[in-house]
Order: C-alpha cells, then structure tokens, then sequence
C-alpha cells in the first residue's frame, strides 16, 4: 500500500458487488479494503485509518446505519455513504440524520459513484488529494518546505508549523504525518478554536460512562484516537489558559485521565500544532502559557505566503482549473485574466486563489474566463513603499517610522476595502495587533 494514497472501506455483503466496486475505487487510484458485515467493519474501523467509507444499507448482522452511527461514536472523523438496493425517502432520511454525507441507490451507476468519491475526497484520478498541488511548487520557498517536511518527518518531536491563514498548514502537518514512521496509524485534526470550552476536557481526554449527564458509554478522546499516530491541534492559539494548563501535562506525561476514570492512561501520540496567530507576541501578552509554547514548538516549519510564490501560481491556477473542468468542457483564462492574477498580492493566500478561480467560472457562464469575471480587488503590493517613502534624517525617527507604519496600514485597510482582518493578514500582524497600532496612529 503506498502510505500517500487515500483509502476506502467498502461493507456490503454481496462479494459482486463488492469486486465491482473495489475495482472502480482501484482505478481511481485508491486503496481499497472490504467487509462482508457491520462486525469487520467496525473492527477494520478500530484497527486501520480510513478517508471514506462506502456501506450497503442491509447485511446480515445489522444495517449500514450502525457503521455510520458508530463512526459518530467514536469520533473517527471519516465520511461516509450509504449504498442500498431499498431506496427510499424514509431510508435517506435516516441515513443523513445518522451522519452520511450521501446516499446512493442500487443498481449502483459507476459514473455517479465516481463523482461521489471526488467529491468527498476531492482527488483526481491518481487517489492523491488535490488539496497537495499547495505543496508541490519549483519555487524556492516550497522546495524549502519540502527539504524541511523531510527532515520533520524522520523526527518524533514536536513540530510547530506558523504562517497565514490559507498557506496550506493542515496540508504540511499531513505531509509530516504520511512520511514519517507513524504513516500507517491514525492522523486525527482538531480545530481548537471550533470546541466549547465546556467540552474541551471531554472531547481531548475522553470520558468514562455515567460521567455526566449523557454519557451513556465510554469514550475516547483526541489523544486515545491518535494514540500511535499524529494528533494536529490546528489554531491552537484558541485554546483557554485553563485548557493550556491539562494539555502541557499530557504532553510531559505522555498519559490522560477520561473523565470519570480513577486512574492515567498511556498515550502515545505526535503533536502537530499549527496557528496564524503569532504565539511569540501571545506569550509575551500573557495569553499563552510560555511552558507550553517551548513544548509545542520544538521544530519550527514556516509555510510562505503565496505572495511568495509567484513563480508557482500559473501551476496551482492550472491545476485548480483541471479540477473545475467538467467532461464537456475546461474552463481558460484571457490574456487579461492571467495578467490580473499573476500581479496580485492573494491576502488570503491558496484559500483565497481558489475562491476567486471557482467564483470567475461559475459567473463567467461559459469557458472563457476574463477579468471582470475574477472580481479583484485593486491591490498595490505593499513592497512599492519601499520606493515611495525613504529616510532623510530630516524628521525624528520615530516620527518617520511612525509615518511608515501609517501608510502601510493605510494601504492595506485601502486594498481590503477597509477590511481590518483582511489588512491585518495582508501585513502580517494579528487583529489584536492591527488595533492597537490604529488606535495608536490614530487611524478611524
């Protein structure tokens, strides 16, 4: 099995059909594992990572549902699909409120099965995510990147990966994950900003049943999930002080407590941290627990803004309009349209590049995609200060750098049309950050 190919599990209890659809899935260029019923299924589930799950609706021990449902319990973070001869109103209502993405009825046509995976897992035809064409730049920076991510790989340390939002973090921490020894066990992502705090302890250690009111069965949380493998703490500058304080002792300790349990647990699990936030500066603010900071960030991996990238943007645009073309047709763009994207400056980076290029296609209204339709905002790149504004020694310093620092956000919130946050990422500072030195230069 080759480490960097995504993987399906396919449950049906019929072998042809079975054989059918795991050839179609091979073809795809994916790794495919079957089960005859909900029992293997749920242990495969328990044993091997998975990015999809395909299962029939009726088996001999149960129905689909259960291995949907039971995906939900154990918060194993995979799509799934249903796939049933018995379609129905009632069935895909059911089906959809157990948590699948989609539901298909048999006879199964391979052309809407197809298009079903790519939409899921969004690949190709080669089983690899498009989401990875981020990271596969000639540029300086990105070959950089690359040579780091190697390195990061061989290492079971600790890595901290920085950059702006839209830089392709989460991409790099799965890089790291799928060259390093611990490949073939379990990433699990977190967003750490997108967890109530009153759930936070739960959710990363797990509980124990009749611990709280609901908890009706053992759990595990982030940590067991991950245990052998990677757990990737995305935003991590969102975690609360208080839950800063029980991460950095699971970290040292390398064990956890479920909630409701008497005694520790071991776990064994690689963190990956990543945050557009500046931690250094949140340190220093008293936001961020110092002790933590060091234990997150022992390899430091910086991913460049696309800014950076120039040379590599007609490849991702490329490979972006390959993954919007349709059987009938490939969108393109002018002459003009190239020239505008090529010249701007992509605050908010790969995310944003997408957007813009989905966006162009669905009002362009036919193949040809021409500059109106990109619906840029006029940008001047921010390194033209360097000519425009020069040191005289003819005012104080501090006036001068102070009449810099205003003409740069001034350009920036005039880029962004005076979106702060937008500005704020453009320059490279946090929101916090951009407030005060408005409010300082007495910016309105």
């Amino acid at each position: 099995m080759n480490k960097n190919t995504l993987r399906v599990l396919v449950v049906d209890d019929e072998p042809d059909i079975r054989e059918l659809l795991e050839l179609t899935l091979l073809k795809m260029g994916l790794d495919v594992v079957t089960a005859g019923n909900v029992t293997d299924a749920k242990a495969l589930l328990l044993r091997e990572p998975f990015n999809l799950v395909l299962s029939d609706m009726r088996m001999p021990d149960g129905e689909g549902i259960e291995v949907v449902e039971f995906i939900a319990e154990q918060a194993l973070d995979i799509p799934s699909a249903i796939i049933t001869a018995y379609g129905s109103t009632e069935n895909a209502v059911k089906a959809m409120k157990a948590g699948a993405f989609d539901y298909l009825s048999k006879p199964i046509s391979l052309a809407q099965l197809r298009t079903l995976v790519k939409s899921v897992l969004k690949v190709e035809g080669n089983g690899k995510p498009l989401g990875m064409e981020r990271l596969v730049g000639d540029s300086p920076a990105m070959l950089d990147v690359r040579r780091m991510i190697e390195k990061l790989a061989r290492s079971q340390a600790a890595v901290y990966i920085s950059g702006e939002s839209g830089t392709g973090k989460e991409q790099a921490a799965r890089l790291v994950h799928e060259q390093s020894a611990r490949a073939e066990r379990p990433f699990v992502p977190v967003n750490c900003g997108a967890i109530p705090e009153n759930l936070m302890e739960s959710e990363f250690f797990g509980y124990r049943k009749g611990a709280f009111t609901g908890a009706d069965s053992d759990r595990d949380g982030f940590f067991q999930q991950a245990t052998g493998g990677t757990l990737f703490l995305d935003e991590v500058a969102d975690l609360p002080l208080a839950m800063q304080v029980k991460l950095l002792r699971a970290i040292q300790e390398k064990k956890v407590r479920k909630l409701g349990s008497p005694q520790e647990e071991p776990v064994d699990a690689r963190i990956i941290c990543a945050t557009h936030k500046d931690l250094a500066a949140l340190v220093e603010a008293g936001q961020f627990r110092q002790d933590l900071y060091y234990r997150l960030n022992v390899l430091p991996l910086r991913m460049p803004p696309l800014r950076e990238l120039r040379d590599d943007i007609p490849r991702f645009i490329g490979a972006l309009l390959d993954r919007f073309a349709t059987p009938e047709s490939r969108p393109r763009l002018t002459p003009d349209a190239v020239k505008a994207m090529l010249s701007y400056n992509y605050p908010g980076n790969f995310r944003e590049l997408e957007n813009i290029l989905e966006r162009a296609i669905a009002l362009a209204g036919d193949d040809k995609v021409d500059v109106a339709d990109l619906q840029l905002t006029p940008c001047q790149a921010l390194d033209d200060l360097e000519s425009s504004i020069g040191y005289a020694g003819s005012e104080p310093l501090q006036m001068f750098l102070d009449r810099v620092e205003r003409e740069a956000i001034l350009k920036a919130l005039d880029a962004t049309r005076f979106n702060r946050t937008q500005a704020a990422k453009l320059l490279g500072l946090t929101f916090r950050s951009m407030r005060y030195r408005m409010d300082r230069l007495g910016i309105k």
